[in-house]
């Protein structure tokens, strides 16, 4: 059983593995195969391949992503990080070509831990702050990850 004080060195360890080192591999080690995460888009494969996608995603477009992680709170299985993103533009981004300009937002991280594993994760951060800093937004705004995908899910 996983203590808060496991959970918040889990959530900064998940923050600097994934944002600021790219680590992907890391996902084979503390998130759960079958993770729940309802804001992948369709298309995309679900559970912790879906997670890797994720990553991988932002980090192609932001090469230079740093999130500062800003607090760690923690309650039972669950634990949330506040964190502030920033990086350069530059590669592909939900059909967005690089456009050279920084960006800066904030959002949070939120996990449910069991067994030192994540198995539950949603996040919500600025994503029309971040595509207007770009200067342009998807042709598909519900095609990007931690928009809502179903809106009846969640009505």
């Amino acid at each position: 059983m996983s203590t808060q004080g496991d959970n918040k060195r889990l959530m900064r360890r998940f923050t600097e593995e994934f944002w600021n080192r790219g680590n992907i591999a890391f996902a084979d080690e503390i998130v759960a195969e079958d993770l729940i995460h309802d804001q992948l888009p369709s298309d995309w494969p679900q559970g912790r391949e879906g997670f890797k996608r994720l990553v991988q995603t932002w980090r192609v477009a932001f090469p230079d992503l740093h999130e500062h992680l800003e607090f760690v709170l923690a309650e039972g299985d669950r634990a949330l990080g506040r964190f502030r993103l920033t990086g350069t533009h530059s590669g592909p981004f939900y059909g967005i070509e690089p456009t050279g300009r920084s960006v800066d937002i904030h959002g949070v991280d939120v996990a449910r831990i069991v067994d030192g594993q994540i198995v539950e994760y949603f996040y919500h951060e600025d994503t029309f702050g971040l595509f207007r800093q770009l200067g342009r937004f998807p042709a598909n705004y519900s095609d990007v990850a931690g928009t809502i995908q179903d809106a009846s899910v969640h009505a």
